[in-house]
């Protein structure tokens, strides 16, 4: 035994050098370099896309997760929703209790079973009970859109070897892609590739659209399917520009409805002053036109500056007329042209109001000197403003309970109404689409009536690929 001790010690003195460096070569050969070479040499259609924002494995943007997985349901142009993982829904209780039958040989990537118990949504105050053939949501309260919240993608944490020696956590679906690598930095993904049997998909994210814009000026990307414009690339060579008119996004002008500048005849002077798209462009209330709940034919506040005037002249403010206009970069030569427009109403309509006869306190006349500022930011701070110009995202559902209700805080621009709030508790508590579609339509009625907010138009997408 001595003597093999010797010979392997003399055999490490001639040779150990050579040995270590050959084990750290073959351990950087084999996690390293032959998954890059085998990356390289693999024949798929690569895509490289740009992504803005701010992700994790927990928190994927529904652009990269719906290639991975599937949700419960799945939700249509109109906003209808259909089953999806599962073969059919079951409204219990009045709208308190859903059940879905979750349909057979669905199977995880892996390879395993897709089990009801295996359906992981994270719902507050929600009882979970699954069976063998079946999951069910026992809801604190009736919630007509919950099936819309159950469409998001399901997926499962598993834990896979990474770089030969190490692990690391990864999330597997049941959709046609699979998570083959990503990449982190300060917990945030800077990078997540995405592969099918035919297709590579490489996702890179940036803070930013400008960041995004320059990423794939240098060649980083080779594709952005969602851009608020087209950042003077029209004219390129070798480029794809395709315009969408985005119906589930609009740009609307938001009023701080406890602003004693603003009431309802303000507001609606200050709607009908604006000149707005004659088109299909045009949005005409929050609900998205596409939408199985929107109402046709609702109060549309053309551009009509005589009434206007008469609505500002049958309720004079009793102080003078300043405010901010608070907007993004984005959207400032619309926020000027709109500063222009308001100034030359409050212009005619003190004109107005000096020549009006019935007007007998003038001194009233002079508070119609307006003063308008226009604020930029690129962080608008939704506590902070007095008017404010933005885009806003519509929600697939009709429901829209968390930006006008009054009890809720992301009711930003503290709009309070007893027979909105009324509704809009009745729209998100009834199951039976039809009596659903003739609450929305009546809140809309009565919500464009009222003028809280102004909308202006639907927002663009670009995409753009090389």
């Amino acid at each position: 035994m001595r003597k093999y001790y010797w010979y392997l010690t003399a055999y490490l003195k001639k040779h150990g050098l050579v040995l270590i460096s050959s084990i750290i070569g073959a351990i950087v050969l084999f996690s390293i370099l032959v998954p890059t070479l085998v990356q390289t040499l693999e024949i798929k259609d690569r895509k490289y896309i740009g992504i803005i924002g701010k992700y994790n494995l927990d928190n994927l943007p529904l652009e990269i997760s719906s290639y991975i997985s599937s949700g419960l349901t799945k939700i249509d142009e109109e906003g209808n929703i259909t089953p999806n993982i599962a073969e059919r829904i079951n409204i219990e209780d009045e709208g308190q209790s859903y059940r879905f039958i979750i349909k057979k040989d669905l199977k995880w990537q892996d390879g395993h079973d897709l089990k009801p118990e295996d359906i992981n949504y994270q719902l507050q105050d929600t009882e979970i009970i699954s069976t063998k053939n079946d999951i069910l949501f026992k809801l604190p309260a009736p919630f007509a859109p919950f099936p819309s919240v159950v469409s998001k993608p399901l997926f499962k944490k598993t834990t896979q070897s990474h770089r030969v020696f190490l692990t690391r956590e990864n999330l597997i679906g049941i959709g046609d892609y699979i998570i083959s690598d990503y990449k982190l930095k300060n917990n945030h993904l800077t990078e997540i590739t995405l592969d099918s049997l035919t297709e590579r998909r490489v996702y890179r994210f940036y803070f930013s659209e400008d960041e995004m814009v320059l990423a794939f000026k240098r060649g980083e990307i080779d594709i952005i399917e969602d851009l608020s414009n087209p950042h003077s690339m029209e004219s390129w060579k070798n480029i794809t520009l395709e315009k969408v008119m985005r119906t589930d996004r609009y740009l609307g002008l938001f009023l701080d409805n406890n602003n004693p500048l603003f009431p309802k005849n303000m507001r609606q002077a200050l709607s009908y002053s604006i000149t707005k798209p004659t088109d299909k462009t045009r949005a005409l209330g929050p609900i998205n036109p596409d939408s199985w709940a929107y109402l046709e034919g609702g109060k549309s506040y053309k551009y009509d500056l005589d009434r206007a005037i008469e609505r500002i002249i049958d309720d004079l403010p009793v102080k003078t007329v300043e405010f901010t206009l608070t907007t993004t970069s984005e959207f400032q030569s619309e926020a000027e042209k709109i500063k222009t427009e308001w100034e030359n109403l409050f212009n005619k309509a003190k004109e107005e109001c000096n020549g009006n006869k019935d007007i007998e306190e003038k001194s009233l006349c002079d508070n119609l000197n307006a003063k308008i500022n226009i604020k930029v930011t690129n962080f608008p701070d939704l506590n902070n403003y007095e008017a404010i110009l933005i885009g806003q995202e519509i929600p697939s559902d009709p429901d829209q309970y968390s930006l006008w209700h009054s009890d809720q805080s992301t009711n930003f621009t503290h709009y309070k109404n007893t027979r909105i709030d009324a509704l809009l508790e009745r729209g998100r508590t009834t199951v039976d689409q039809t009596e659903r579609k003739e609450i929305y339509q009546e809140f809309q009625q009565f919500f464009l009536e009222d003028a809280p907010a102004i909308f202006i138009r639907h927002l663009d997408s670009y995409k753009i690929s090389r």
